[in-house]
C-alpha cells in the first residue's frame, strides 16, 4: 500500500499483507484503518500476481471496489491499484475499472 497526503506526496509505502501463491487476503476494513491512522488523504494498491501475467481476476475487481467504497466514505481517495507480472503492469484506472 502507498498512503499519500493532500498534495499527494508519500508518507508511507507498507506491506499489509503476505499471500499465498494464488492468494492474498485482503481486508478493506483494516486498509482504511491504516490510512486513517496515517492521517491519509489518498492511497494507491499495489500488489503482484506470481504468475506474471498483470490481468485483474475477478477477486481483484471485486476486492478494489470494496476499498474504494469504503476509503471514500471515509474521505480518502484511491488513486489506482497497480497490478505488477513479469509480463507488465495493469493500471486499474487505465483500465476503467476504477
Amino acid at each position: 500500500m502507498l498512503y499519500l497526503d493532500n498534495r499527494n506526496q508519500l508518507i508511507l509505502d507498507e506491506i499489509q499483507n503476505r499471500g499465498t501463491v494464488d492468494h492474498a487476503p485482503v481486508y478493506p476494513r483494516e486498509v482504511v484503518r491504516r490510512a486513517l491512522e496515517l492521517s491519509a488523504k489518498a492511497m494507491i494498491i499495489v500488489h503482484n500476481h506470481p504468475s506474471g501475467d498483470p490481468t485483474p481476476s475477478r477477486a481483484d475487481i471485486d476486492m478494489t471496489r470494496q476499498v474504494v467504497e469504503a476509503a471514500r466514505a471515509l474521505g480518502v481517495d484511491v488513486h489506482d491499484h497497480l497490478i505488477v507480472g513479469r509480463k507488465g503492469v495493469a493500471s486499474f484506472k487505465q483500465l476503467g475499472l476504477m
